[in-house]
């Protein structure tokens, strides 16, 4: 069937005694994506995972793949293959007796296991570490004995759970890069968790943000950044400032919005008179001067600027006590302060996450 997902989450549900983990997610994956599940701990990634693994059992709803429910299949009989955080290596098998692990117990012909095998660990610069022990290697090298293990099966789907949780910043970031050429050479679909909204934008083709059950948004990490739809969704990835504020007139297609902390601004969406919102503007996007731009009408007083790993971080505190963190080299930066200025963005830049 033409452009079928390869993995459908249809209405899952997953609840713990009277505790409802999952409430009522569906999603569809397509073949050679590489999407990630981002949120906080406890928002229900994990279990979304097992539950496509099959070491969990949802309450209710469907999990399909090429179209099969598969809801009721054990792991193995799944075309599914999980990474852990953990690794979980067999810490008294070599490199290769890890990788060629399933293979063996699948009974798959010596010269065939060789072959898959030296292939894999090709594929994640490994060759030469057959022998080697799990313990006379680094987290990295341990991290792509893993996948190799993983990837030997040629699964249709491969799930990483916080696969680089356990590494330092450098190499992690590393090994982000390594993960997604590797995930585009082989073309093999890619379900990823993590918390860490770096490496969501940085790999992803999208991103499904959840929060408590259920995802905010799902969309490319474009979309994510660029035009969140609501405020989690909003203040989870980047430097949002959520404004509020009152709709007091609309004209060809964008609004005059009177804010809660003083000011006036305008929003590229027509909405009618006395709706409530709550716009998202990120730090980088926010200037000021002595003159305000794109007609807004936002005083505020500089409270200071600092100066960390190499961004410019500027507090403004509006005329009704809010704070705006404002990043980057910005040109009006020698205002000094406690400078009363005007604080002003592109409407294309800014998104409405909240309606009433």
């Amino acid at each position: 069937m033409e452009n079928q997902a390869l993995l459908r989450l249809d209405n899952i549900h997953k609840s713990f005694g009277q505790t409802e983990v999952l409430k009522g997610i569906s999603l569809d994956v397509q073949a050679g994506e590489f999407v990630t599940l981002l949120g906080p701990s406890g928002c229900g990634k994990t279990t979304t995972l097992r539950i496509i693994a099959g070491l969990e059992t949802a309450t209710s709803g469907r999990v399909l793949v090429e179209g099969k429910d598969v809801s009721a299949l054990p792991p193995e009989k799944r075309p599914v293959n999980t990474v852990f955080q953990n690794y979980a290596l067999f810490p008294h098998m070599n490199v290769f007796k890890n990788v060629a692990y399933a293979l063996t117990i699948r009974r798959v012909k010596k010269d065939e296991i060789r072959q898959r095998v030296q292939r894999m660990l090709e594929l994640v610069q490994l060759s030469g570490f057959d022998r080697r022990m799990p313990s006379q290697l680094s987290g990295g090298q341990r991290q792509r004995v893993a996948i190799a293990r993983a990837l030997v099966l040629e699964p249709k789907i491969l799930l990483l759970d916080e696969p680089l949780g356990a590494l330092d910043l450098q190499l992690r970031r590393q090994m982000q890069v390594e993960l997604k050429n590797l995930q585009e050479r082989l073309g093999i679909t890619f379900i990823y968790i993590t918390h860490d909204q770096e490496e969501a934008l940085n790999m992803s083709t999208r991103i499904a943000v959840m929060n408590e059950g259920h995802f905010e948004q799902v969309g490319t990490p474009e979309d994510i950044y660029e035009r969140p739809v609501t405020r989690f969704a909003a203040s989870f990835i980047g430097q949002a400032n959520i404004l509020q504020g009152v709709v007091e007139e609309k004209a060809e297609g964008r609004s005059r919005v009177q804010l809660e902390q003083g000011g006036t601004i305008f929003v590229n969406e027509a909405l009618e008179p006395g709706t409530k919102i709550a716009v998202s503007v990120r730090a980088e996007r926010i200037d000021y001067a002595k003159e305000a731009g794109y007609g807004f009408q936002v005083p505020g007083v500089i409270e200071r600027h600092s100066y960390i790993g190499g961004v410019l971080r500027t507090t403004i505190k509006l005329s009704g006590g809010q704070e705006l963190l404002i990043t980057g080299a910005n040109p009006s930066s020698h205002y000094p302060d406690g400078c009363a200025i005007q604080v002003f963005w592109d409407p294309d830049t800014a998104a409405v996450v909240e309606r009433s």
